[in-house]
């Protein structure tokens, strides 16, 4: 192990340049990545912000009995998809109505009864959120017999759906073309570098040298490049989440076990790109 990690980092003395060269461009093949990546983590908590809004509202029959709405504030909880269940009176919900329609406020005013009916306003948990999961607690909520009507937005839920979906197949087919790209960068560096030492693989052979043997310097090789490649995208990045924070808009940035994930996604494709570039180019030298 030790000679495997002297011969790479030998790789890196004799063509400094060649090395600084593939770092470079390794790293800006995963810098362009890193901002599509910083894209989809902001676009996920924009969609996260639009998830917390979802709730089922179950709205009463007049006159329903406060004992049984009680019991029925218990059992909704004890739902597995809800996250809490909250009652809303009427004249809650007409303090409400006033205060967030205030070009009606003089209306409201004048109102000798309250129209309004009292609610009960279901949030659901983080990964329940979806089309299936808040119509099956509608459905739930409409058996109670005191509940008058279920809503939700089913068309803007949906969307929800739809969004989060598009979203996450853009991000895969994205991200895996940024990383075939990185890797095929990586693969053409690590082939000239064995061509470059064409003569010393040749001598090596002569005297029984293993294709292992040869191979692992320049897997490990690509790996320290691709690791290090990470490393620069995402101090790019970080510079460029700062510039986009000052100049443009607020934002948010990687989290250290996203970063961390970025860094390593750069060695695996280092070792995956000289893997493949080793594997072919040495059969020709």
């Amino acid at each position: 192990m030790n000679l495997t990690f002297r011969e790479a980092m030998l790789t890196f003395k004799r063509a400094p340049l060649l090395s600084v060269l593939s770092v470079t461009t390794i790293a800006f093949s995963l810098f362009v990545l890193g901002l599509f990546g910083l894209v989809v983590v902001n676009l996920q908590d924009a969609l996260h912000g639009v998830e917390e809004r979802v709730e089922v509202v179950a709205y009463l029959l007049p006159g329903a009995p406060i004992e049984a709405t009680a019991q029925a504030l218990k059992d909704i909880e004890a739902f597995p998809e809800v996250q809490s269940a909250t009652y809303v009176s009427e004249d809650d919900a007409l303090a409400r109505a006033r205060a967030e329609l205030v070009e009606l406020r003089d209306v409201m005013q004048e109102l000798e009864r309250n129209p309004l009916p009292a609610s009960i306003e279901v949030k659901l948990k983080p990964g329940f959120r979806d089309t299936d999961h808040v119509s099956a607690v509608a459905e739930r909520l409409r058996g109670f017999g005191f509940v008058d009507d279920v809503r939700f937005g089913r068309d803007w839920v949906e969307k929800l759906d739809r969004l989060r979906g598009l979203a996450a197949a853009v991000g895969i087919v994205v991200g895996a073309a940024f990383a075939v790209v990185a890797i095929i960068i990586i693969g053409t560096t690590i082939r000239m570098a064995v061509l470059q030492r064409s003569r010393e693989i040749a001598i090596m052979r002569l005297v029984g040298a293993t294709d292992g043997f040869i191979r692992r310097p320049f897997l490990l090789q690509g790996a320290i490049k691709g690791l290090l490649g990470g490393g620069v995208a995402i101090g790019l990045s970080f510079a460029a989440y700062l510039l986009i924070n000052r100049y443009l808009l607020q934002s948010a940035f990687f989290t250290q076990e996203q970063a961390a994930a970025i860094v390593a996604f750069g060695a695996v494709i280092g070792l995956v790109g000289s893997a493949m570039s080793v594997g072919r180019h040495l059969k020709r030298v």
